[in-house]
Order: C-alpha cells, then sequence, then structure tokens
C-alpha cells in the first residue's frame, strides 16, 4: 500500500477493499489515490495525472521538463498533459492538441514529450521570463537543439502561442545556473547591452583555473556574478568567495556581484560604468520592471515575473 492508485482498479483487482481504501489512501484526482500522509512529488501528481487520463494523455511542459531532469519546479506545479478533457480536475491542464510519434517517449513509466516538443510548449505557455528560465534549465539538463524546436514551430504553425515562443528561443542558454542568474542576463540584454556569455573560464597566468564566472563579456573582463543563498549561507563558500575576488581583479577582470536584494538598477548602472570603462560605447535604456524590484523581484521567485 505505497503506490498512486485507480481505486476502482484496485478494489476489482483485490489488492485493497474499500475499507483500506478510505482508510490508508487519500483521494488527489478523481479516482485516483495517494497513501495517506505521503509528501506527493512532482513524479508521483504526474503519475497520479496520467492515471486519471486513462493512461491516455502525454506529459509535457514543466512536469515533463522536471521528468527530463530539470531544476526550479515545484512540487505543486500544474501537470500538464496533451488529453482531449474539457474539464480537468484542479491541478491537471489538459490540452486537446496533436502530438507526433516523433514528439514523444517513455521516461520512469510514463509517456512524456521529448526535450523539444517539451521546450516548444514551455515557450508557448509560460510568460516571457519564466519561459526562458525554464528553457535554460532544460537545456542544461537534456540539450535539445533550437533548430528542432523551431521545426515543431513550422510544424504547428498558427498555433497558440507560437509566436511568442518564436520570441523566446534566442535568448534560451544553458549555462543558466538558476531562475535568477536567467533574470539577470535577460535584464542586461533588455538594457541594450551585447548578449553576454555564460560560464567563462577563468585562469591565472600560470594556467591554473581560477573561477568560472555565471556570465560577461570576456572581451572586455568585464562580469557579473549571482550569489545564491548558499554563497551567503555556506562559510566555506563565502571564504572561497573571497579569497578569488582579489586574483580575479589582478588578472585584469571588473567582477561585479549581485544578490536578490540589490537593486537592479543600480546593478545596471555601475555594469555601464564598468563597460564604458573597458571601452564599450553602446547606449542602455532601462526597462520599466527593473524600478519595481522589491515587488518584481518577489513576483518573478514565484513564476509570475512579467
Amino acid at each position: 500500500m505505497g503506490t498512486i492508485i485507480i481505486g476502482t482498479e484496485a478494489v476489482a483487482a483485490g489488492a485493497v477493499t474499500r475499507h483500506q481504501l478510505q482508510r490508508w489512501y487519500r483521494p488527489i484526482y478523481p479516482n485516483v489515490h495517494a497513501p495517506r500522509g505521503r509528501e506527493l512529488t512532482v513524479h508521483d501528481r504526474t503519475f497520479g495525472a496520467w492515471l486519471w487520463s486513462k493512461r491516455k494523455g502525454m506529459v509535457t511542459g514543466q512536469a515533463a521538463a522536471a521528468l527530463h531532469g530539470s531544476s526550479w519546479i515545484d512540487d505543486d506545479v500544474d501537470i500538464e498533459l496533451i488529453y482531449k478533457c474539457p474539464r480537468p480536475p484542479r491541478g491537471v491542464i489538459a490540452r486537446n492538441e496533436r502530438i507526433c510519434s516523433d514528439e514523444w517517449l517513455e521516461r520512469h513509466g510514463l509517456p512524456i514529450a521529448t526535450p523539444a516538443r517539451t521546450a516548444f510548449d514551455l515557450g508557448r505557455f509560460q510568460r516571457r521570463h519564466k519561459a526562458v528560465a525554464q528553457l535554460d534549465a532544460l537545456m542544461r539538463a537534456r540539450p535539445y537543439s533550437v533548430e528542432d524546436v523551431l521545426l515543431l514551430a513550422k510544424r504547428y504553425r498558427g498555433h497558440h502561442g507560437v509566436a511568442r515562443l518564436k520570441a523566446v528561443l534566442p535568448l534560451v542558454d544553458g549555462g543558466a545556473m538558476s531562475p535568477m542568474e536567467t533574470f539577470w542576463r535577460l535584464l542586461v540584454i533588455d538594457c541594450g547591452f551585447p548578449a553576454p556569455a555564460t560560464q567563462i573560464p577563468v585562469f591565472d597566468e600560470d594556467g591554473r583555473p581560477v573561477r568560472v564566472l555565471d556570465f560577461g563579456w570576456e572581451g572586455l573582463q568585464v562580469a557579473i556574478e549571482y550569489d545564491g543563498e548558499q554563497h551567503q549561507t555556506d562559510r566555506g563558500q563565502y571564504l572561497k568567495d573571497r579569497r578569488v575576488l582579489p586574483v580575479l581583479d589582478r588578472l585584469g577582470w571588473n567582477v561585479i556581484t549581485v544578490v536578490k536584494e540589490n537593486d537592479p538598477v543600480a546593478v545596471i548602472h555601475s555594469l555601464h560604468e564598468a563597460m564604458k570603462a573597458r571601452g564599450w560605447r553602446g547606449r542602455i535604456q532601462i526597462p520599466n520592471y527593473a524600478y519595481t524590484r522589491w515587488r518584481a523581484g518577489i513576483a518573478f521567485q514565484q513564476g509570475n515575473f512579467e
């Protein structure tokens, strides 16, 4: 009694009695039950949603990305299925769409969209920043061809969100290590800076590795490092960061370190000064969303950032 089951099916097969079903299980979808007290993962909920679809639904979107190994996907995310049902239960999104045989595979015992088809759906149905963050994470976990995604866009020309997908695909970079790194990278692009490279390796005069920088402009030796909570709470990581910054400075790098509490506008002005000092003569225009850091930053982390 440790698995997710279809209630009527399990009772009919004699796996559980009706009394056991009511006592030891709880419904998570219509006629789909999970053991009481079990903390459900996104995989559990995806399996349950597939059972609810009478084992006919194809898993896509964020649930498929999670099964492909993407990070930063919450366990309570809506499970997206390609399945015809006008009124799916709460927590399930059913889309009556076509999916061809070359667009799905079996993984973890479930039929899920290929990485390219998963990317196709993520880019169509998520807002810009969240879409890019999730496409970045998927690219890092299961590298896919942007050209393959564009072929799907051509195959399904006119479908919902295809124009939105085409707009975000050029921004995808699997080098992003977190959603907030994606946020900062998009912000500098939106301001008018050249598109930065990600995961830049730096070596000292003797060829020894010093640091892999989050993103920046190698020719100008300017970079941005986003320090997540682990940098602030891990004493060893903190000391390592303190030791490496003087070395980067000696090697000619101007590294701007940011944390989630930083004001984006102030960071952008600092970056502009650093880039000008290295010879960049471009002009910038700070987008409106950067001026609402506290409200927008929190919303972004909750998946509603725009």
